[in-house]
C-alpha cells in the first residue's frame, strides 16, 4: 500500500492516478478531499505539520511519498519520518527541488536540502527526486490570457528545460513501487530547454489564438512574487529564472531513463491544458 501526500496537488493527482492504474493500494492524503478520486484509492486527511495526524494514515504502509509545503523549514522533519518509520513503511520518495543541489547553501533552498539530509539519515530507503520548473507555473498565467491574450513575465529571453509534473508523477510511481532504486537521487527536467516567451506561443498555439508576451522587469516580477511568496523564496526563484547555473539549464536523461520515453515537452502540457487558458 501506498501514501501519497499532497494528493490534490499537480503532481499529487496524476501519481495517484498512476499508481491506481497499476492495481496498487494508495491511500491519497491532503487537508482538504479532492472533488474526485480513482476507484479503490482512499482519502485521508492529515496534514504534515501535525505529525501523529499521519500515525493511522501510514499504519501498513509500504511506502511514502512525501511532498512538503513551501520548502519544508516549518515541519518537523524527525517527527515526520519517525511516524512513517513506525507504521511500517520501508521506503520514503520526497519531492525535493533540483535547486536543492545546485544552490543548497541558499536560502530559499537550504531547508529543502536538510529534508534531503534528515530522509536519508531516516533508516528509511529514500529516494531523492529534484524536478526543475514546473510546467503548471504557467498556471499562474491563466487569467491574464483568458481576459487579454496576454502573458507577462521576466526574463522572456532564459530557457530552462521545465518539467511536466505527469513525467514527475510518473517517475515517481516507478520509483515507490520498485526498491532498487532506494539511496538514488533523479533529476527531472523537459526535453529542451523553453523561454518564457516559447511558453506563451505554445499557450497561443494551443488556442489557435496569439498570446502577447511582455516582458517584466526584476523589481517588478520581484513585487509580484512577494504577494504569495517569503521573501527568501522570491529572490531564489528569480535567480534562477534569470541567472541559471550550467546545470539548472542542462537538460537531465533520467526521466527518459526511468520511463523509457522521451520526457513531455511543454508544448504538450499547454495542449492537454487548454481549457484552463481559454
Amino acid at each position: 500500500m501506498y501514501v501519497i501526500s499532497g494528493a490534490t496537488g499537480n503532481v499529487g493527482r496524476p501519481l495517484v492516478r498512476a499508481l491506481a492504474a497499476s492495481g496498487a493500494s494508495v491511500r491519497a492524503v491532503s487537508r482538504t478531499a479532492p472533488p474526485t478520486l480513482p476507484d479503490g484509492v482512499t482519502h485521508h486527511r492529515a496534514d504534515l505539520t501535525d505529525p501523529e495526524s499521519l500515525r493511522p494514515v501510514v499504519a501498513g504502509a509500504e511506502a511514502v511519498f512525501l511532498l512538503v509545503s513551501g520548502a519544508g523549514a516549518h515541519l518537523d522533519a524527525p517527527a515526520i519520518l519517525d511516524v512513517i518509520k513506525a507504521g511500517g513503511a520501508r521506503r520514503v520518495v520526497l519531492l525535493s527541488s533540483q535547486a536543492a543541489g545546485t544552490r543548497p547553501g541558499s536560502p530559499s533552498h537550504a531547508p529543502l536540502r536538510a529534508w534531503e539530509d534528515t530522509v536519508r539519515g531516516s533508516g528509511l530507503d529514500a529516494v531523492m527526486l529534484r524536478p526543475g520548473g514546473f510546467a503548471s507555473n504557467a498556471f499562474a498565467w491563466a487569467d491574464a490570457v483568458r481576459r487579454t491574450r496576454t502573458v507577462t513575465a521576466p526574463f522572456g529571453d532564459v530557457g530552462l528545460p521545465v518539467v511536466d509534473p505527469d513525467d514527475i508523477a510518473a517517475v515517481a510511481a516507478e520509483v515507490l513501487r520498485d526498491g532498487w532504486h532506494a539511496g538514488r537521487v533523479y533529476e527531472l527536467t523537459g526535453p529542451q530547454p523553453c523561454t518564457p516567451r516559447q511558453r506563451a506561443a505554445a499557450i497561443g498555439a494551443a488556442l489557435g489564438e496569439p498570446v502577447r508576451f511582455v516582458e517584466q522587469t526584476p523589481a517588478e516580477a520581484r513585487a509580484q512574487l512577494l504577494t504569495f511568496m517569503p521573501e527568501p523564496v522570491a529572490d531564489g526563484t528569480l535567480a534562477i529564472l534569470g541567472s541559471p547555473t550550467p546545470e539548472e539549464v542542462r537538460v537531465s536523461p533520467h526521466v527518459a531513463e526511468i520511463l523509457g520515453r522521451p520526457a513531455l515537452p511543454f508544448t504538450g502540457w499547454a495542449e492537454r491544458n487548454v481549457e484552463a487558458f481559454r
